[in-house]
Formats: C-alpha cells, sequence, structure tokens
C-alpha cells in the first residue's frame, strides 16, 4: 500500500450483544482511536440465526448470514472481540464463527488477518476465552496476528459512559492495530 491508497477497512464484531457490551464500547474507542489509518466498522450480530447446516445448504443464506459473510469478505482485516463466559467465548460469537466459516472450502475466514482480544470484570479479563478464540479461529484457518495476548480485566472500571478511557489498554490496543496493520501491508505487497 502507498500513502495514496485508501485506509485499510477493518471490520469489529464484538460477541457480545448487550446494549452496554463492553467489548463493543472497546471496538467503537478503538475505532476511534485508530481512524486516521484505518477504519473500523462494528457489525453487529444480533439478528444472526443459530447455525443449521440444512439452511446453509439451501441458497441463498439467511440476509444477516449473507451480510456477514460479505462483511468480512470486503474487510481487509478482523478485530474480535469476547466476553468470557462459562471459560469459553460467547455462544454468539461461536454461532457467528460457524456461519463465516461455511460452507466447507469456503471459509470468508480463511487466510484472513485477525486481532483478537477479551474482556472481563474479572481480573483474568477472558484469558480462557482468549484460548478458546485462537483455537476456533486457528481451525479455520484464519491468520491470527501473533503478539501477547490481549485481555483487558476488570473492564467495568476501565468504560466510562460507553467509552475505554484506561489510556494504557487503549495504547496496548493500538498497537495491536498496528501489528495487524502491518499484516495487511506486507499482503498488498506480496
Amino acid at each position: 500500500m502507498t500513502d495514496n491508497s485508501p485506509k485499510p477497512r477493518l471490520l469489529g464484531i464484538s460477541g457480545s450483544l448487550r446494549k452496554g457490551s463492553f467489548n463493543t464500547a472497546i471496538l467503537a474507542s478503538l475505532g476511534a482511536s485508530v481512524e486516521e489509518r484505518a477504519s473500523l466498522q462494528i457489525l453487529p450480530l444480533n439478528d444472526l440465526p443459530l447455525y443449521d447446516q440444512d439452511a446453509d445448504c439451501r441458497p441463498p443464506p439467511p440476509e444477516s448470514v449473507a451480510r456477514l459473510r460479505a462483511a468480512i469478505d470486503s474487510a481487509d482485516g478482523l478485530v474480535i472481540a469476547s466476553p468470557e463466559y462459562n471459560h469459553s467465548i460467547s455462544g454468539v460469537l461461536k454461532n457467528a464463527l460457524d456461519w463465516a466459516s461455511r460452507p466447507f472450502g469456503q471459509s470468508t475466514l480463511s487466510g484472513k488477518p485477525v486481532l483478537t482480544l477479551t474482556s472481563s470484570t474479572a481480573f483474568t479479563g477472558g484469558v480462557r476465552a482468549q484460548a478458546q478464540l485462537t483455537e476456533v479461529l486457528t481451525a479455520i484457518a484464519a491468520r491470527l496476528v501473533h503478539r501477547p495476548q490481549t485481555v483487558i480485566g476488570s473492564a467495568h472500571q476501565k468504560i466510562v459512559d460507553g467509552w475505554l478511557v484506561d489510556e494504557a489498554t487503549l495504547e496496548f490496543l493500538q498497537d495491536g492495530v498496528d501489528d495487524l496493520l502491518r499484516m495487511i501491508r506486507r499482503d498488498a505487497e506480496a
């Protein structure tokens, strides 16, 4: 990419449907903080049906699934944020990843650069969900940004009025986006 190239398009996927979601707030804050070097669009998952292979085998797929797949396909890279529910990623996120990775051999996530993060009100920051998210994305053949895990503990204390206010956390996330953008740039130059 040259300096005249359009800004890379990043797709943010939050594994939480909650109106006051910490993960969605983190993605929105991150998007605003990197807007000069990349655009980050957050795709809500509220209308995705549960994965059903029968529905997936009959074209066309449900409209919300087609929208998810098209958004992933047109993005240069993804930033996926998940809460930790019962030591795992949310069912909402797993469902979205299942839809995006199907039908077999046509995954929109295969080879896609992805930065992951997890957050939790616990001090551990969703580290177990981070491990499971890595495992799922590896199985799908997404290309993960290799860097220290981005786990945000005590998220409820770092978000005020829907914005991430913890500067150290935001800077760490921006560094992760910079690593993602370098991966995207290398792909474009290859």
